[in-house]
C-alpha cells in the first residue's frame, strides 16, 4: 500500500498537470477518501506550495497559474538514498524507472561507477511477505539472521558509505574491517571477506568469510557503524553459492528455541505460499509428492493454523509439542463443527 508521503507527491504531480481538479477526482486517483485528500492539500500549503481552493459547481483545486515545482537539490548521499530506494523498492513501475533514469543521469561520474558497482554485487530474495512468518516472536523478522537484534524495524536503511565500500568490497575482492553492534548491544571490531550484498524484506545484509574463525557469516548492513576497506586482496572460496539462496538458508536454520521437521505432501511453490522462503527450507521428494520442511520457531502454537490453511496432508516428524498442539486445534474446530450442526448457542 502507497504510504501518506508517495500520495501527496502524486497529488502534486496532478495538481502540476494544468486545470482544476475535483476532490471527487483526486480521491478517485489517490484511492482515499475526500476528507483525506483536504489534509494532503494542507500538507502542500505548509511546504509552501501555493494550492488555490476555487469554489463553484465545478471547483476543486489548482495550483496557482505560472506556479512550476523548483529544481530539487540532493546532496550526493541524498541522490544514492533515492536511487537505491527506487531500485530495491518491492514492485515497479513506468514512474519509478523514469524517476531513476532522470536522477542517473546528473549524477557525477564518480557516483554513477560507484552505483555501477553496487548494482553488480546486489542480490535479492524472493518479496518479502506483509506480515512476520508463523512462529516468530511479535515484531520479528522471520528467522533473524545470526548477529543480529530481533525485532529491528523493518527496511532501515543502511549508512550510504557503508554499503559503497562493501559493494566495492565484493567487486574487487578485498576485505574490510567493520565496527558492528551484536544483538545484546556488545561492540566489536572485526574483518570480513566480503561475498555479497543481498536485499530480503526491505533489509540490507552482507554475506562473508570471518578469517580469524574461518566460517561463513551474516550482517545486517544497519548493525554496522562503519566499514574501512583493507590493504590486499583475498580468493573467494570454491563453489561460492549464490548470496541470496546463501542468506535465505541461514535465516531459515538460525537457531530459535524449537527445531520443527514436517512431512507435506506437495511441492515447494505451494508451501511456500504459507511458510515463506527465509522461513523454511523445503525439499521435494519427485519420488512419492511429498517434501521434508525444515524450520527454526520461537513460538509452537501458531504454526497449526498456518499448517491447516496449507489444505494439505501433512505429518509432523518433530517435536512432539507440535503433534499434540495440532490435535488439539483439530479437537476444538470438530467441537465447533458439531455445535453448528446441532444448533447455535442461544
Amino acid at each position: 500500500m502507497p504510504r501518506p508521503t508517495t500520495r501527496v507527491l502524486t497529488l502534486l504531480e496532478l495538481l502540476q498537470a494544468g486545470g482544476t481538479r475535483t476532490v471527487t477526482e483526486l480521491a478517485d486517483r489517490l484511492g482515499v477518501n475526500e476528507r483525506t485528500v483536504r489534509r494532503y492539500i494542507d500538507h502542500l500549503i505548509d511546504l509552501d506550495i501555493p494550492v488555490e481552493s476555487v469554489r463553484g459547481r465545478h471547483g476543486g483545486y489548482r495550483l496557482t497559474p505560472g506556479y512550476r515545482l523548483p529544481p530539487l537539490m540532493l546532496t550526493d548521499d541524498e541522490a544514492l538514498a533515492v536511487l537505491l530506494g527506487l531500485i530495491t523498492a518491492q514492485g515497479t513501475g513506468t514512474a519509478s524507472e523514469t524517476a531513476t533514469a532522470k536522477i542517473r543521469r546528473v549524477l557525477p561520474r564518480r557516483l554513477a561507477d560507484r552505483l555501477d558497482t553496487l548494482l553488480g554485487t546486489l542480490a535479492f530474495t524472493t518479496p518479502a511477505r506483509p506480515a512476520a512468518a508463523p512462529g516468530t516472536a511479535p515484531g520479528t523478522a522471520p528467522g533473524t539472521a545470526p548477529g543480529t537484534a530481533p525485532g529491528t524495524a523493518p527496511g532501515t536503511a543502511p549508512d550510504t558509505g557503508v554499503l559503497l565500500t562493501l559493494a566495492d568490497a565484493v567487486s574487487h575482492h578485498r576485505p574490510v574491517t567493520i565496527r558492528y553492534t551484536a544483538a545484546d548491544g556488545h561492540r566489536s571490531e572485526r574483518t570480513l571477506h566480503p561475498h555479497g550484498l543481498v536485499t530480503h524484506n526491505r533489509k540490507w545484509y552482507v554475506t562473508g568469510t570471518d578469517p580469524a574463525i574461518g566460517e561463513e557469516r551474516t550482517f545486517r548492513l544497519d548493525r554496522i557503524a562503519q566499514a574501512t576497506t583493507r590493504p590486499g586482496t583475498f580468493t573467494p572460496p570454491a563453489g561460492l553459492h549464490d548470496p541470496a539462496q546463501d542468506l535465505l538458508t541461514r535465516l531459515a536454520t538460525a537457531p530459535h528455541r524449537h527445531h520443527v521437521i514436517l512431512r507435506i505432501q506437495g511441492t515447494a511453490a505451494q508451501i511456500h505460499t504459507r511458510l515463506p522462503p527465509g522461513f523454511a527450507l523445503v525439499t521435494e521428494s519427485p519420488q512419492d509428492g511429498w517434501s521434508r520442511v525444515e524450520l527454526h520457531a520461537d513460538h509452537l502454537d501458531r504454526l497449526p493454523p498456518v499448517l491447516a490453511a496449507l489444505d494439505l496432508p501433512f505429518a509432523v516428524e518433530q517435536p512432539a509439542e507440535l503433534r499434540d498442539l495440532v490435535v488439539a486445534l483439530a479437537d476444538r474446530l470438530t467441537r465447533s463443527a458439531v455445535r453448528e450442526t446441532t444448533g447455535r448457542p442461544g
